[in-house]
């Protein structure tokens, strides 16, 4: 075989091998891809429990609850239009408080709760998700949004 061929042949291998390399990534990111949900997207998709997802939105006022233990806690994640409870079990970050951002990372339980493994908290007073700019959580108006009365 000529030299030129070699070089040749040598050039489809290696492109044929990038190309398989790709597709192998490709295939192990899609299982590993977390997906941004507000609580009203959430609620729109057909979510399976256990799938890998990142939930974001803003803590409702009055509704986080601390477990016994000191690192249980249950809280509600809200948009404009629905709800989502959620609970975490670990320290929560410096800036979790009712009435902030928060995104979380977990999955959605078979009890429609979703687990979460990691939670965001808000890195200023000027900061809320794109998603969410227009709540204004201390208007009586949106109160009447959720579902807690």
């Amino acid at each position: 075989m000529k030299p030129k061929h070699q070089r040749l042949v040598l050039a489809l291998v290696a492109f044929v091998a990038l190309i398989g390399a790709g597709f192998i990534a490709a295939a192990a990111l899609k299982e590993e891809a977390s997906y941004f949900y507000t609580p009203a997207t959430m609620a729109k998709a057909k979510i399976e429990p256990g799938k890998a997802i990142r939930l974001g939105g803003m803590v409702q006022k009055g509704s986080i609850v601390r477990g016994a233990d000191g690192v249980s806690i249950t809280f509600i994640v809200q948009d404009r239009d629905a709800t989502q409870k959620v609970a975490y079990r670990g320290i929560t970050p410096d800036l979790f408080v009712e009435g902030s951002g928060v995104v979380a990372d977990g999955r959605l339980g078979p009890d429609g709760v979703f687990v979460a493994d990691s939670l965001l908290a808000k890195h200023d007073e000027n900061y809320v998700p794109k998603e969410l700019a227009d709540i204004d959580m201390n208007t009586a108006e949106h109160t009447k949004d959720t579902l807690s009365k």
